[in-house]
């Protein structure tokens, strides 16, 4: 754009130009250009203002040309010397881009170096526009000190720190909405002395213009509450607005007001455009039973005469309406005409059809015609755009995103159809989009004159001739939008009740042409200023009741407005409403295949298309028996958009290669969105007070997967590190290397020869992997139980403390999430740990309680990453509550769980301990259904692994509680004389101790005769020797052998009467030799 100031230039000042450093001996030469022309506007012709009216040393940011044009040099004395807010209303190509760049000297020019704090902010409403004027302006003020920062996409909402040392900032609508939405949190905001707004015209866009409004009256805001908080400082904040040519530029300078009152707005007709533009409105008869997509085919044949009529054998641009129009129109001109082109000319389209990889793309271009849309390949684009761009290709055929991105001027534009096709239905382009496709029209360098044909139905001609002629007014589309905003401004505590949204409405564009076209927002025609108002607070509360209804905000009796922490996500994410309600609908009993099915039908995929030519590789990705297909199949053939993005983000995790560059562009896309969708659902699900288990541990997965590109379980972990990509990583995968612990036990060497690199990547590869956090989990149960809960010491630790110390792979925000959910489904524990925590102490505990599940004792302990696929622990757990035992009927509704044998490693029971249970005729099961009533008794502080099974008494009975008698109850000594009877009743006297007990309370005498030992009679034993602190002793020959001769002893008697002497207490000398006995051996 400022490259056509140079056009403006009249013949008798270019003199003027090479003396004007007199005191010099080299004079300045201004670049060789076409020659130049004097603007001839309604009002007569005016002063062209030198370039030498800027400061010297900002001179150098105009070096192309010489002088300003026509439009610059009206608009040079309030941008330059005045601090005005200030609007620009001019035709597409009169260099409106120099008017920023003036803006941000006359700020450096009041602004005493070094310029620290300076923070410009340039917003544009594509990416393209802020590459576009990235490149350049990193060129011209890179050597004045300042730096610029692009922002634009769905990147991290922490982007202040990039922004921090950046004076000019280039961004859009959406993201700079995502970094307003907390400016109260951040003074960086607060320090933007200067705000540029390019295209403002997109204001009446339907998708993208609330957005836009919303930002500049937040914008406002910022600037109201900094002079309020500071009236000292006198921080003023600049707005300088352009846009294309409309007719009311009176209500853009009354919305951009400030205190001082309404901006200064120039205006500029298209009788002030640098190339005179000629309209050409063409209308074709289309019969009544002919569809829009015939007759768009029909236009095809009728194109290359088109050409031949007005292009003057100069460079034509055709905007289509869909991407496979564009290759169908171009496939079609090529056919039909042949281009007289010079051998050498010839010999530049084959130079470039060469290095086309696209084959249908470099066969068209080696016969003049190409064509460019967002599903070519980025490269070659970029050499459509350069041979386009010299002159070398004579036609080229785009869709209209071309017409708001990438400046390629042409001779002549047509638009072929004035139908597109936007969400699966037909729609006319708004005026706005046929006034920037026909700006495309003129090249300032090369013509004088340019030609915009309009190819429409003949029924329609009339009104586009209107069209052309008459301007359309600028609405505002905030209405249909307002929830989502409304929303954001109560989160920024800019709206607390009805009144102050009201307020805020009134700070909006919807408000200014509310008042003056009331109908177009649905409001009556006859209501003043008061009624308006009034439907509007109305409207207000309308959208505020949708939010309550969702849990976005609360509202009390006084309606005074509070956020919720959904309310905050839905704003901190940039969430659409609808896409809320549909998170609120989750049930918690979700699976990974429901979550992303839910995610597919999001409002912030709406834009995605199903396109004809893209269902047969969806189909071939969802069900194909001769290749990998995704991991949940859609049921039937892929008819929908909702089906496309569940397919292509399946696809993506499974690392299925995706051929068509269109799908690829869109997978892309979706996982940008994505990206914050799906992190917003994961936080969303675990605010909630009684979310699902299996849905807040899946949307978890699915946040981390979505960040990392890949399944959880997928092999292609390798993909992850640094400088691998699907290539290698493939190939590490068929060597088996699928989890980061087998590539860290893989030789460097190994690795090189793997992946076909050279050293040192092996060792690189390596280290990556050896630096990533390594974690382990233990839970414990502490030995306190109870019926209800048990408690759990959950404990986190880093295995490789030590290596992260020194060097770590992952970001530094990188965390965990630990979540713990019980047979129920329900959560028990939910927790983010970051590695910066964990590595200050090495490791992290926390005790838990646990409350016993309807379905079963077992709990499910995961620990997710945030970022990484491969560094995830899942472990299951059982957890042990008292065993049901009765002790008497005291007290039958006074009950509590007995005592258990607790888990302290991760580990089921092993085969001895289940075998013990089953011995003693108790299953696992079984133990742990019993219940009894302990009455006036307490657990013992014995800590027994079983207390089933220990000696100690009270460990079965309990302890018993010591309480007041009262005056005709028996003495203390008498109750516990009679609690050991009772409880001789009721278990079998196996211990020596309850035996005496029982002794003592029969009277009845009893022979101990029947527990002397007995003799048992053996076979006859083959002799042994048994040595004893290396002496050697002999068994006498006694009534303990059987056999003839002295020494020869049964091993096996010998051991059991040994076994039974000791338990008899006997002595066992009886049955050794002493060492000096002299006995046959």
């Amino acid at each position: 754009m400022g490259s056509s100031a140079a056009s403006g230039r009249p013949p008798q000042q270019a003199p003027h130009s090479e003396t004007q450093d007199k005191g010099t001996k080299k004079g300045f030469v201004p670049p060789m250009t076409p020659r130049p022309l004097l603007i001839q506007g309604s009002s007569g012709s005016g002063v062209l203002r030198p370039v030498s009216e800027i400061p010297f040393k900002f001179r150098s940011v105009f070096s192309e040309f010489p002088f300003f044009n026509y439009v610059q040099s009206k608009a040079l004395d309030d941008v330059l010397y005045t601090n005005k807010n200030f609007v620009a209303c001019a035709p597409t190509g009169s260099g409106k881009t120099v008017l920023f760049e003036l803006a941000i000297i006359r700020l450096l020019m009041e602004t005493p170096e070094p310029w620290r704090d300076v923070k410009a902010v340039y917003m544009a409403p594509i990416k393209a526009l802020c590459s576009q004027c990235f490149e350049s302006w990193k060129k011209k003020f890179g050597p004045l000190g300042l730096t610029c920062k692009e922002l634009t996409g769905d990147t991290e909402i922490d982007d202040f720190f990039e922004i921090q040392d950046s004076h000019i900032i280039l961004t859009t609508p959406e993201k700079w909405d995502s970094m307003t939405r907390k400016w109260k949190d951040n003074c960086l905001l607060q320090l933007v002395r200067l705000f540029l707004i390019d295209e403002v015209h997109v204001v009446k866009d339907a998708t993208r213009g609330a957005t836009l409004e919303v930002v500049v009256s937040r914008m406002k805001a910022v600037h109201t509450f900094r002079t309020s908080q500071y009236p000292e400082a006198s921080l003023s904040m600049r707005v300088v607005a352009v846009s294309a040519t409309i007719p009311n530029v009176s209500d853009i300078a009354d919305w951009l007001s400030n205190e001082n009152g309404p901006a200064t707005y120039l205006d500029m007709d298209e009788s002030y455009r640098p190339v005179k533009l000629r309209k050409v409105v063409l209308g074709f008869p289309c019969g009544s039973n002919q569809t829009e997509f015939k007759f768009d085919l029909s236009l095809n044949y009728k194109m290359a005469n088109i050409i031949q009529t007005y292009s003057e054998q100069k460079p034509a641009l055709v905007f289509c309406s869909t991407r496979k129009g564009t290759q169908q129109s171009a496939a079609v001109l090529a056919k039909d005409a042949r281009f007289i082109m010079s051998i050498e000319h010839k010999q530049r389209l084959m130079k470039y059809a060469n290095s086309i990889l696209d084959s249908k793309l470099r066969d068209l271009v080696a016969l003049g015609v190409g064509y460019h849309h967002a599903g070519v390949d980025l490269s070659d684009r970029k050499l459509i755009e350069e041979a386009f761009t010299l002159g070398d290709l004579p036609v080229l055929f785009t869709t209209r995103t071309l017409s708001m991105g990438v400046n390629l001027p042409a001779h002549l534009v047509v638009i072929k159809s004035t139908m597109q096709y936007v969400a699966g239905s037909c729609q006319e382009y708004s005026e706005a989009d046929l006034l920037q496709m026909i700006g495309r029209a003129g090249r300032p360098q090369f013509d004088t004159s340019a030609t915009a044909v309009i190819m429409t139905k003949i029924q329609t001609r009339e009104k586009y001739l209107k069209l052309m002629n008459g301007i359309e007014v600028i609405e505002s589309s905030l209405h249909s939008h307002l929830v989502e905003h409304l929303n954001a401004e109560i989160v920024l505590q800019t709206i607390s009740d009805v009144k102050m949204a009201l307020d805020w409405i009134r700070s909006t564009f919807l408000y200014i042409r509310a008042l003056k076209n009331p109908t177009h927002y649905g409001f009556s025609a006859d209501l003043d200023r008061c009624g308006i108002e009034a439907k509007l607070q109305e409207l207000c509360l309308k959208n505020l009741n949708s939010l309550s209804s969702v849990g976005l905000i609360s509202m009390d009796e006084d309606i005074t407005i509070k956020p919720t922490e959904a309310g905050r996500l839905m704003a901190r994410y940039c969430i659409a409403f609808d896409t809320m309600k549909q998170f609120s609908k989750v049930s918690g009993t979700e699976n990974l295949s429901d979550l992303i099915e839910l995610l597919s039908k999001s409002r912030e995929f709406s834009d995605i298309q199903l396109r004809v030519n893209e269902k047969r590789s969806l189909n071939a990705l969802n069900r194909d028996k001769n290749r990998v297909t995704i991991r949940y199949p859609i049921d039937g053939k892929i008819k929908t958009s909702e089906m496309k993005v569940n397919c292509l983000i399946q696809a993506q995790l499974s690392s299925i290669p995706v051929q068509d560059f269109g799908l690829t562009q869109d997978t892309a896309k979706i996982f940008r969105i994505g990206m914050r969708i799906s992190r917003c659902l994961s936080e969303f699900l675990s605010q909630r007070v009684k979310a699902g288990f299996s849905a807040v541990l899946n949307s978890l997965i699915l946040a981390k997967c979505f960040r990392a590109k890949l399944w959880e379980n997928s092999p292609f972990v390798s993909k992850q590190l640094e400088k691998i990509g699907q290539t290698l990583s493939t190939a590490m995968v068929h060597a088996g290397l699928t989890t980061f612990s087998k590539i860290e036990q893989t030789n460097a060497r190994e690795l090189e020869l793997i992946l076909n690199r050279h050293p040192p990547f092996g060792n690189q590869i390596r280290e990556s992997v050896i630096h990533l956090p390594k974690y382990e989990v233990t839970v414990e149960q502490l030995p306190r139980y109870s019926s209800a809960t048990a408690e759990v010491v959950l404990k986190v630790s880093l295995k490789n403390q030590s290596q992260l110390l020194t060097r770590r792979a992952a970001q530094d925000h990188h965390y965990v999430s630990v979540v713990i959910g019980d047979a129920d489904n329900n959560v028990v524990f939910l927790q983010k740990l970051t590695d910066v925590l964990l590595l200050k102490g090495g490791s992290w505990s926390k005790k838990i309680d646990v409350p016993k599940a309807m379905k079963g004792d077992g709990i499910s302990v995961h620990l997710i990453s945030s970022e990484y696929v491969g560094l995830d622990i899942e472990q299951k757990f059982t957890v042990y509550y008292s065993p049901a035992r009765r002790f008497g009927t005291e007290n039958p509704h006074n009950t509590t769980q007995g005592t258990r044998r607790p888990q302290s490693v991760l580990k089921p029971l092993s085969t001895n301990q289940a075998a013990t249970l089953e011995e003693n005729g108790t299953s696992v099961g079984e133990e742990g259904s019993r219940s009894f009533d302990l009455g006036n008794k307490r657990h013992c502080n014995h800590f027994c692994k079983n207390k089933a099974f220990c000696a100690h008494d009270c460990c079965k009975v309990g302890v018993t509680v010591t309480r007041k008698r009262s005056a005709n109850q028996e003495t203390s000594f008498t109750s516990y004389l009679k609690d050991p009877r009772s409880r001789c009743d009721t278990f079998a006297p196996t211990p020596v101790k309850r035996l005496k007990m029982k002794m003592a309370e029969e009277s009845v005498s009893l022979s101990m005769q029947k527990f002397a030992y007995k003799p048992k009679e053996m076979l006859p034993p083959p002799s042994w020797f048994l040595g004893v602190d290396d002496h050697r002793y002999e068994c006498w020959e006694s009534g303990l052998s059987t056999g003839s001769k002295p020494g020869q002893y049964n091993q096996h008697g010998l051991l059991k009467e040994l076994h039974s002497s000791a338990r008899t207490g006997c002595s066992l000398q009886k049955y050794f030799i002493p060492p000096d006995t002299d006995c046959q051996l």
